[in-house]
């Protein structure tokens, strides 16, 4: 691989898609080529199981059903964009990759870690981002931040996860946080609840030195 991959983590509500995009048009104008996707999604069809995963009406969805499906997107996702992105030289920006799946479905759900470390093997033949920036913001605040951006923006119906109670998106933020410790080199903890611009201040520091060796 000749291209450089970060990916975007945190919980619902932590800005994410904000900072990836500040981030994108940052090193855009210096000319370096940038792809920026996200999951579940991402591609036509993974879009289609992102439609799935997300819809409040899916509440009774399982949760091994989940974790597949979330596979499949990956999949898709790693064939059609991501690989050969990074094969052509390009920078991708992905909002949520295979920390996701852990975070929420291992940590959040209660599925089995090691299980889900094999799935997620299996459909990313290992590859792993250059650097993994965790947003990280007190669950309360996050969940209040995403209903807000929902009701604003007219995303009910990717409001899914956003449904659940505040204990689920504990969980999950204390598995990111647990991940981060696990690969301190690959991760960097971000303070996710200051103004945005002071997040992104520490974003591109939090990259510098993977885009400088990319």
């Amino acid at each position: 691989m000749k291209g450089t991959f970060i990916t975007f983590e945190g919980i619902e509500g932590s800005g994410k898609s904000t900072q990836i995009a500040l981030l994108a048009e940052f090193v855009a104008a210096s000319g370096t080529p940038v792809t920026v996707t996200r999951e579940p999604g991402g591609t036509r069809i993974g879009d289609k199981i992102r439609g799935i995963l997300l819809d409040p009406e899916h509440g009774a969805l399982d949760p091994t059903a989940e974790l597949l499906l979330y596979g499949a997107s990956r999949a898709q996702h790693l064939k059609e964009i991501i690989l050969p992105a990074l094969r052509a030289g390009r920078l991708v920006l992905c909002d949520r990759f295979s920390d996701a799946t852990l975070a929420y479905q291992g940590y959040g759900r209660g599925l089995d870690r090691e299980t889900i470390r094999v799935l997620d093997g299996i459909v990313t033949a290992g590859l792993r981002p250059d650097r993994t920036i965790l947003l990280d913001l007190d669950a309360g605040k996050g969940l209040a931040r995403a209903k807000g951006r929902n009701a604003l923006s007219g995303l009910e119906a990717e409001a899914r996860f956003e449904n659940e109670e505040t204990a689920f998106h504990e969980r999950v933020r204390q598995g990111y946080l647990a991940l981060a410790q696990e690969e301190p080199r690959r991760f960097r903890l971000v303070n996710a609840s200051l103004a945005p611009e002071q997040v992104q201040e520490a974003v591109r520091a939090a990259v510098a030195d993977a885009l400088s060796s990319g």
